[in-house]
């Protein structure tokens, strides 16, 4: 008999906990949210959303109003446990799970017969199976799947990595498919039924393991292809091409389709989770830890070519378009743009920030003396170099004469792009 769903304790609001809460809130579930923040939780609790996504205040919104999410600081007995908590990376690159044990260690205490954990957050292979080792220690009154071939259990744990994109979280929570690990083939089953609450599209069902490595590789896929596009932009730098003809020609061929540079890579999960596996087998990983290190290093040569130019004037404006990791969003996880600003400033130059997704020059440069935030159309008309480092699409409406009057370095090639058809 399949067991109840009617409470679901999400642990974590962030970028991921917070939508999910709120879908699945939307969808008549009584969901518990928890974040350690107290001024997070107060923000949620007043129907505010503590960062920028499509669609996400509306609905949350409505799941505050019609009291079917709660949020508090600490988690509250559930039929149901979601960790959807940040998994940061250690100085040796390895996988900070602090957050992850916390909040096991946190709901531990509340679980009972009939339970399901289900760990979002995107870890190394091996973590799902210590979360249930660590409950098991702390709950031996409690069947948990530790031991192979167990079958009868109290509590189910499964991994369920987060697919989403951000500026698109709120429909992919529901469009994309889902792989789900099961410690069992019953925690799996058990985790499906879970996400079939507003799940539009498929789930395909494995072990806890494979999961967490198919996460993983997902993101260390687009790295590679990433670095290959960056290291490609590299050589026709040295060459004096054009990258962005070349990979346009390039891409006509029908089994060909490479990626776009740009000033290296951000965000929460290509730019991090790709370490996760060269920790884990670090001599038979050597074509990702190769393109992590590719990636790292492009912003080093943005700043590079921005300080050569610098180099020409007394005392130069530069004005530096995006700070944000992507475009379209205002999200500033691990951004390279944000990087190469933070450097280009550590140097004293006189810096202009413009990122229409930003209502504020993030903490990294805030109060900096020369460092100003200020519209898009004043940085370019105040610059003496135009570094464009995130491809927003308001920069495609600056006219391009004006862009051309100024000492371009464009990282994104929004105004190298040739018409190749009269090339």
């Amino acid at each position: 008999m399949e067991a109840e769903l009617n409470t679901m304790c999400i642990m974590g609001m962030g970028y991921v906990g917070l939508p999910i809460s709120a879908t699945w809130a939307s969808r008549g579930i009584d969901v518990i949210g928890v974040d350690i923040d107290p001024q997070i939780v107060q923000r949620i609790s007043g129907g505010e959303p503590h960062f920028a996504e499509p669609d996400l205040d509306m609905l949350l919104r409505a799941a505050i109003q019609t009291g079917k999410l709660r949020v508090v600081c600490r988690p509250e007995p559930a039929d149901a446990f979601v960790i959807a908590v940040p998994t940061p990376l250690c100085p040796d690159k390895s996988a900070n799970l602090n957050y992850v044990d916390a909040a096991t260690d946190a709901i531990a205490p509340l679980l009972a017969p009939g339970n399901i954990v289900i760990l979002e957050s995107t870890v190394p292979v091996g973590t799902t199976q210590r979360l249930a080792c660590r409950i098991a220690t702390q709950r031996p009154d409690l069947r948990l799947p530790v031991s192979h071939g167990v079958v009868d259990v109290d509590v189910n744990v499964a991994h369920c990595p987060e697919r989403v994109l951000p500026g698109r979280t709120v429909r992919e929570l529901i469009e994309n498919d889902r792989i789900i690990g099961g410690m069992t083939e019953n925690c799996a089953r058990r985790a499906e039924s879970v996400y079939k609450v507003f799940l539009q599209a498929n789930c395909f069902l494995t072990d806890a393991g494979t999961a967490e490595f198919v996460k993983l590789a997902e993101n260390a896929f687009r790295d590679v292809n990433i670095a290959f596009a960056n290291e490609l932009s590299l050589i026709c730098d040295l060459l004096g091409l054009n990258v962005w003809r070349v990979i346009d020609l390039a891409n006509r061929h029908p089994r060909v389709s490479i990626l776009e540079p740009g000033a290296g890579v951000g965000g929460h999960c290509v730019a991090v989770d790709p370490w996760f596996i060269v920790s884990s087998a670090d001599e038979r990983a050597r074509l990702i830890r190769t393109a992590r290190e590719v990636n790292d290093r492009k912003p080093d040569f943005i700043v590079s070519q921005i300080r050569e130019r610098a180099s020409r004037f007394r005392d130069p404006i530069v004005a530096c378009l995006g700070v944000a990791f992507k475009p379209d969003v205002s999200d500033t996880r691990e951004s390279p743009a944000l990087q190469i600003t933070q450097r280009l400033a550590d140097e004293n130059l006189r810096i202009l920030v413009a990122d229409p997704k930003l209502q504020e020059l993030p903490s990294q440069l805030a109060g900096r003396s020369n460092v100003t935030f200020v519209e898009t159309g004043e940085a370019v008309r105040r610059a003496d170099i135009l570094a464009i480092l995130v491809a927003h699409s308001a920069f495609r409406r600056i006219p391009r004469e004006e862009v051309l009057q100024r000492i371009v370095i464009d990282a994104t090639g929004l105004f190298q792009r040739p018409d190749v058809r009269n090339a």
